[in-house]
């Protein structure tokens, strides 16, 4: 139970696309895992940057270019104590967490494997986090391992052991399931890899909206999330990476900022984080994630975790009362969200029927589409909730859930 007041209403206020309608109805909002709404101070951040701002960083001597520097290089400072990086330096700026995946598979993992190697993955994953690992198998002759999950979508730890070697040259696991909302015991499961001296990604696109994530307690090598999905903006994600890690690792890309001289003969590249960020970078999309951590952090990711677990129970009870209603992903150990199918009918018949209510939800594989086979569905609808949700638009999803029993009675 909650031990402080959480003022919900208070909260939604500060997210103007919360008070619209769809299709003559209030919009109730439970798409957070695929994306979420962005605070006003967020847009206003973003405004005020092209607006008053508006200029190249790390090249120019006039104000307009230092200012933008200054919060450039500010919100890095607030990305890596948000999640508690040893040094800003750790921090790397790209498109979101799926590029972050392809850049350490590239430049970290690929010079490492030689036939016959390993890369562990489980069977949870997000497509990012299987495509990239697949690409870099084939042109490297390694094998793709993959540990099974049990009927409530959990980790089968005791497999995931077996499966660990010393052909494994790395271990990617999501934090949180986006399909299941499983959160995986990450720091237990770096524990047994290093144990073996396998370095881990963790793929915390789900997991650093909705909990406190502290990377030098979990002790991972790396740690990849998106912005959008923290309640910033679109096409900035970040790369944590132990400074031991990124030194050594050749630049994922070339181009201006990565250097600190070309010649036709030679190019001696930039220390890090901007080895990695070549090119002109999302300036405002890194000063509006920064906003967004600002907002967050006023309200407290532990405050913000506690409200979601309640809505989450909530929400559990709610949707098991619905008569032919599965839940997909029943973990002991989970975060808001509800993935489920119904006898009646297909999830994307229930998705257009549930938008028509108001509600905004996802229906498909989830970028997931192993998790679907694994559970012998084609796909699920997936409510996913953010502090800014409350138990009535879990009571308006219930009742538009009831809509598709009226439908295809």
């Amino acid at each position: 139970m909650m031990t402080t007041v959480f003022d919900v209403q208070q909260y939604r206020k500060d997210f103007p696309a919360l008070s619209q309608k769809v299709y003559g109805k209030p919009l109730v909002y439970l798409d957070n895992a695929a994306t979420a709404q962005k605070p006003q101070c967020v847009i206003d951040t973003l405004d005020r940057y092209y607006s008053a701002e508006n200029a190249n960083i790390h090249r120019g001597i006039h104000y307009l270019s230092q200012k933008a520097t200054d919060a450039f290089d500010e919100a890095r400072d607030k990305v890596a104590r948000f999640i508690n990086a040893k040094e800003s330096r750790e921090i790397i700026f790209v498109r979101g967490a799926t590029e972050g995946i392809n850049l350490v598979a590239q430049s970290y993992v690929r010079p490492l494997l030689k036939p016959g190697d390993e890369i562990l993955i489980t069977w949870m994953e997000h497509h990012s986090n299987i495509v990239p690992w697949q690409m870099v198998a084939e042109q490297t002759g390694a094998k793709l391992k993959v540990t099974p999950i049990n009927d409530a979508g959990e980790l089968i730890l005791p497999e995931f052991e077996k499966l660990l070697s010393e052909k494994t040259k790395l271990v990617s696991v999501t934090h949180i399931s986006n399909a299941l909302g499983t959160i995986n015991p990450v720091k237990k499961i770096i524990q047994m890899a290093h144990a073996l001296s396998v370095p881990v990604l963790v793929d915390g696109a789900q997991s650093v909206p909705h909990q406190a994530v502290d990377v030098q307690d979990l002790d991972a090598d790396f740690f990849v999330f998106s912005g959008h999905k923290l309640f910033g903006p679109t096409g900035i994600g970040v790369v944590y990476g132990k400074a031991e890690h990124l030194e050594k690792m050749p630049p994922y890309q070339g181009g201006g900022d990565m250097i600190s001289a070309v010649t036709f003969e030679k190019t001696l590249y930039n220390k890090i984080p901007y080895k990695f960020e070549a090119g002109t970078p999302h300036i405002a999309g890194v000063i509006g994630l920064g906003s967004a951590i600002d907002y967050v952090s006023a309200i407290g990711m532990s405050r913000i975790s506690a409200y979601e677990h309640e809505l989450l129970e909530y929400g559990t009870r709610a949707l098991s009362k619905i008569p032919g209603l599965r839940l997909i992903g029943t973990a002991k150990e989970k975060a808001s969200i509800l993935s489920f199918v119904l006898e009646a009918a297909h999830p994307h018949d229930i998705g257009t029927i549930l938008d028509q209510e108001g509600v905004a939800i996802r229906a498909g594989h989830h970028c997931a589409m192993p998790v679907m086979e694994r559970f012998g569905v084609p796909a699920t609808v997936r409510a996913s909730f953010a502090f800014y949700n409350t138990h009535e638009d879990i009571d308006a999803l219930v009742r538009a859930i009831n809509k598709v029993f009226e439908v295809f009675r």
